[in-house]
């Protein structure tokens, strides 16, 4: 890869191609509880944009840019009272829209507060997440159809988690299958994981092969390992428009799940993790070193990048135990997500990928880096919205997760065969609804 395709896959900010491509698509900004009525604004990073979210009297999120339009002052400092926000410096207020609604420094103002707005987006809430659109559109596309969005609130369990690094840098993490043997299960034998669902296969086999698919929605792949008797283990992984993957941690049955990537600024991102309970991983914790989903964050602070920190990081070098290493954990870090958070971060805050040896286990993280820069290059000729930023269904009815299936049938029937016999996430909605 060259440094020029390298920075207009990792630079997100307004102007940039990867930063207009992503302002087509809603982006979960924040989770609802952290929004109370007439509570403090938050500050918010999101596309290298300084943002402030606030919950008005009545309830409604509102995202607006932090500087009040008339003198820039930060409406972080605001109040937040009685359905909008008001600066401090001179007293004019905007509701969630954006719309100046009062100048108290201004002798007559009706008719100049209709001139005033401050620039505001989009913004819907569904099931404890709080959308954001960034887009140019008047009216911004329906919500994503993605599964575990439509599932109900008290059905799901949504983490937020800032990783410090680049959004691609994440997002190819999640596409590439075959660090679990060797980072999160490397030191563990074959006998400690069950056969009957085939998770033994990751450890026996560390080197599967890889099937690959195109879709409307973004990508689809799997990686697969032949079985003594001759059916075959397959990890079916989806990669979703913009920076959405579905990895396959779990039974297909019920790995409902999505893990979305948002780059807060180039050197920052969010990953949000929405799943359904039934989702949890339970066949290794407990049994397995290293593998727990405990990872504990620092408490919270105003800050622009003062959310969901974890507490393991670099200064800390992400409280590594080189004994745990030599004895019983490949890593010597306690838990996968801060297995991978290690990782990407120690890639620098931008990978340079012109540095790189690729091999053939790097096939998906090579397709989606064509895909992104064919996209957004696309965009930048035509100025079309992608098709999957505005037909929500596209995403309905995609699920990643693994199975065992006949070792001759076609792997993406088989697949679709799977799919449609797992039984929905319970409380599941359609969009309709």
């Amino acid at each position: 890869m060259t440094p020029q395709e390298n920075d207009v896959l990792t630079r997100t900010g307004a102007n940039t191609p990867m930063g207009k491509l992503m302002r087509q698509y809603w982006i979960p900004a924040a989770m609802s509880k952290e929004l109370a009525p007439d509570g403090a604004p938050m500050r918010l990073m999101l596309l290298g944009e300084k943002l402030i979210a606030f919950r008005d009297s009545q309830g409604r999120a509102g995202i607006l840019d932090h500087r009040c339009p008339h003198r820039n002052v930060s409406l972080f400092f605001g109040r937040n009272e009685y359905g909008g926000i008001r600066c401090v410096y001179h007293g004019w207020k905007y509701d969630v829209s954006g719309a100046c609604t009062d100048m108290m420094n201004v002798p007559n103002a009706a008719e100049l507060k209709m001139r005033v707005r401050a620039r505001a987006y989009q913004v819907e809430e569904r099931n404890g997440i709080v959308w954001v659109y960034m887009g140019q559109a008047e009216h911004a596309p329906p919500l994503p159809e993605i599964e575990p969005t439509l599932c109900d609130e008290s059905d799901i369990v949504i983490r937020f988690t800032q990783r410090e690094c680049n959004w691609l840098q994440a997002v190819e993490g999640e596409l590439d299958t075959s660090h679990v043997g060797v980072l999160h299960l490397g030191a563990v034998a074959a006998t400690a994981l069950p056969s009957e669902t085939g998770d033994s296969m990751l450890v026996a086999n560390k080197a599967p092969e890889y099937v690959l698919k195109e879709t409307d929605f973004g990508h689809t792949y799997a990686a697969y390992r032949t079985m003594d008797d001759g059916r075959k283990y397959w990890r079916i992984a989806h990669f979703l428009m913009p920076f959405w993957c579905m990895p396959p941690i779990n039974a297909l049955s019920t790995n409902v799940l999505a893990r979305g990537y948002i780059p807060m600024d180039d050197t920052h991102t969010m990953i949000v993790a929405i799943e359904t309970k039934g989702a949890r991983v339970t066949n290794r914790e407990g049994s397995v070193t290293g593998v727990s989903q405990n990872f504990p964050y620092l408490p919270n602070t105003t800050d622009w990048y003062g959310r969901w920190r974890l507490r393991a990081n670099m200064e800390n070098d992400f409280e590594i135990d080189r004994e745990l290493q030599r004895t019983k954990s490949f890593s010597g870090i306690e838990g996968v997500q801060l297995q991978d958070h290690a990782i990407q971060v120690s890639m620098g805050e931008i990978s340079d990928r012109s540095l790189e040896f690729l091999s053939p286990s790097d096939v998906m993280v090579v397709r989606i880096r064509r895909l992104l820069l064919r996209m957004a290059g696309e965009l930048q000729e035509t100025s079309q919205t992608p098709e999957s930023a505005v037909r929500p269904e596209l995403f309905a009815g995609v699920r990643g997760g693994h199975y065992i299936a006949d070792g001759n049938a076609d792997w993406f029937e088989a697949y679709e065969r799977q799919r449609d016999a797992a039984p929905p996430p319970f409380a599941a909605q359609t969009a309709a609804e």
